[in-house]
């Protein structure tokens, strides 16, 4: 099986500033009843933390039981990847970036069948999220 860089990952140029990306990513979240944050991991701060240099990188965990829920029902496995995660990086040019994992790829890489819709709901989901977080 041959591996290629960030396979299976779907990533966005923000319009935005970093710090304006990622407090948009969190207002959409928060504002929306469906999802709840489950975490927020600063890699950035904790790079600073063991005197290493990192340029911003946050990734926030969320996620709505029911439609995760289905997905491991169907393989449990993919709670490596559950719940969704969506980075803000910005690289050494200054760009900001957003990333997540693409459902379809998740689709295949843990042998998901059934739950077309599911998939279908999720993909959507993400896509809407991050076109607004970046400005679109």
């Amino acid at each position: 099986m041959e591996i290629t860089k960030a396979q299976g990952v779907i990533t966005k140029i923000s319009s935005k500033s970093f710090e304006d990306t990622y407090n948009t990513l969190v207002e959409i979240i928060t504002n929306n009843p469906n999802l709840k944050i489950i975490a927020q991991l600063d890699h950035q701060v904790n790079a600073g933390k063991v005197d290493l240099k990192l340029n911003p990188t946050r990734i926030i965990l969320f996620g709505n039981p029911k439609l995760g829920t289905p997905l491991m029902q169907n393989a449990q496995i993919i709670g490596l990847d559950l719940p969704q995660k969506i980075l803000v990086w910005q690289n050494d040019e200054g760009v900001v970036h957003v990333s997540y994992n693409d459902p379809e790829f998740l689709k295949v890489r843990y042998d998901i069948t059934g739950n077309k819709e599911v998939l279908a709901t999720v993909a959507k989901a993400l896509n809407t999220i991050t076109d607004k977080t970046i400005g679109l």
